[in-house]
Parts: C-alpha cells; sequence; structure tokens
C-alpha cells in the first residue's frame, strides 16, 4: 500500500455518513436531521445512525428490549461493580460509566459472547446450506474446542430473560424466522445430549441473525445496552459515605505466598 491514499485525504474530509453545517443544517446518511429525522424515537435515531437506514417499528421494539430486559441495577454483576467503584470514589458519571461500558466486553459476557453467538448461527447456516447437518456442525465447534456462545451460564443455570425475549419476538412478529428455529434446536439437542441450557445470547443472536444485522452493526447497538442498569449502582454508592462500596479491612487479606516481601 502506497501513501497516496493519505495524501488525497490531506486538508478534507470526504464522507457519506453526514455532516453538520453549522448555523445551517445537519445531515445524517442524507436526511436533515432536525426536519426529517426530529419525530424519531431516540433509539430509532441510533439504530438508523447504525444501519444507514430506517429499521422501522417493529425491528426497533424488538431490540428496544433486549436493552430493556439487560438493565440489571445489581452493583454485584457485571460491569456494574465497576460503576459502583466509581461513585464511592466520587468520580463523574460519565466517567463511572464509560469504565463500565468499557469492560462490557467480556469473555463470559456482553459483547464478545453476543458477537461470537451471532457468527456461530451465520456459520450454522452456511454450513447446513452446503447440505449439512446442523447438530454435526455443532459436534465439530465442541471437538475443535470452541465454546457455544449462548449455551450454558456462568452464575445459574437458566436465564429468566428468555420466556419474555420470546413473547416479545411473537408480539413484534419476529418468532418464525430461521435462526431462532436452530437456537431452540441447537438447544433442545445440546441439553438433551450434554445438560447445557441456554442463555440470553443466543436468543438474542438468533433474533439479530433473523434481522440480517453484521457483526459490527449488533455490536454498536449492543455497546451501551447495560446503561440504564449501571446508573442506580452508580447513585447509589454516590450516595453513601465515601468508600463505603465493598470496603475491606487489611486483616482480611490472608497471604499464602512464599517468604515475605520486605519494603525500602
Amino acid at each position: 500500500m502506497s501513501h497516496h491514499h493519505l495524501l488525497s485525504a490531506q486538508n478534507h474530509l470526504a464522507t457519506r455518513i453526514g455532516k453538520a453545517f453549522l448555523t445551517e443544517r445537519v445531515v445524517m446518511h442524507g436526511k436533515d436531521l432536525h426536519q426529517e429525522l426530529g419525530d424519531y424515537e431516540w433509539l430509532r435515531l441510533y439504530l438508523f445512525s447504525i444501519l444507514g437506514r430506517d429499521p422501522g417499528e417493529a425491528v426497533t421494539r424488538m431490540l428496544n428490549y433486549f436493552w430493556v430486559a439487560t438493565s440489571y441495577p445489581d452493583s454485584s454483576i457485571w460491569p456494574n461493580h465497576v460503576v459502583s467503584l466509581a461513585g464511592t470514589a466520587r468520580t463523574t458519571p460519565s466517567l463511572g460509566l464509560m469504565a463500565g461500558m468499557s469492560i462490557s466486553e467480556a469473555s463470559i459476557y456482553g459483547r464478545r459472547p453476543e458477537v461470537r453467538a451471532l457468527d456461530f448461527f451465520y456459520r450454522a447456516g452456511r454450513w447446513c446450506d452446503e447440505g449439512g447437518d446442523l447438530f454435526e456442525f455443532v459436534e465439530q465447534e465442541k471437538a475443535a474446542g470452541r465454546t457455544l456462545y449462548g449455551y450454558g451460564r456462568p452464575l445459574a443455570r437458566n436465564d429468566e430473560r428468555i420466556p419474555y425475549t420470546l413473547k416479545k419476538a411473537k408480539e413484534f412478529g419476529f418468532d418464525g424466522g430461521r435462526y431462532l428455529a436452530m437456537a431452540k434446536a441447537i438447544y433442545g439437542y445440546l441439553n438433551k445430549t450434554y445438560g447445557f441450557s441456554m442463555n440470553i445470547a443466543a436468543i438474542d443472536a438468533a433474533i439479530a441473525a433473523d434481522l440480517g444485522l453484521t457483526a459490527e452493526e449488533y455490536q454498536l447497538f449492543m455497546s451501551p445496552c447495560f446503561i440504564a442498569g449501571m446508573v442506580p449502582c452508580y447513585r447509589d454508592a454516590r450516595a453513601r459515605p465515601e468508600g463505603q462500596y465493598f470496603p475491606m479491612q487489611c486483616d482480611s487479606l490472608h497471604y499464602n505466598g512464599v517468604g515475605q516481601r520486605t519494603w525500602d
């Protein structure tokens, strides 16, 4: 690759995404933000900003439930504890919430399992399109040592969000999709064969696949989904005396290492 692509970008920005013509108008994906998009609810606008097209009312309401169903105000789970630590340390709301969001791409919860579950379903779909058996694909994934994201749950056996999400999928007309049926079939197989449970990552990713979202679009959409649960945790810790969120006395620490460190 030469440097000519850098020279061509000097001193100007070429983009089709949007532009703020200050004192005049703001354009997003070819639409006037204040005139043509001004009646959108914020979440619909957010999806429009990601997709570059209007997702429609049903898609917006379905994906809105993904966020609602995962707004847990429990400071002991997910990145909420980081937000509570921010509150007890008296940092600002913005810094606290961004710190929480920054660790939402964990290996066992949040963005990574969601995106990998989506990728799993797309690869399973291609496998079946080429004449392969779905459960043979699952077994090959297991044999390769790959985690079957969406199946199993770190802290509990069942996922309380699943029946409500499936109810919403039926309400909004997304209960008959190919990948959602695939997710259910895989759960039946894994549960019968290995005793695996299913968690919400499988259901959400399957619906996202049925909606045709790419991995990047799905990750962009899901990135803020814990925010509504983080805020109460921050405010609760912020309202208490400073440092009161899970304090620990030095005597509570038990060192089992070899020898003793000397300090200069």
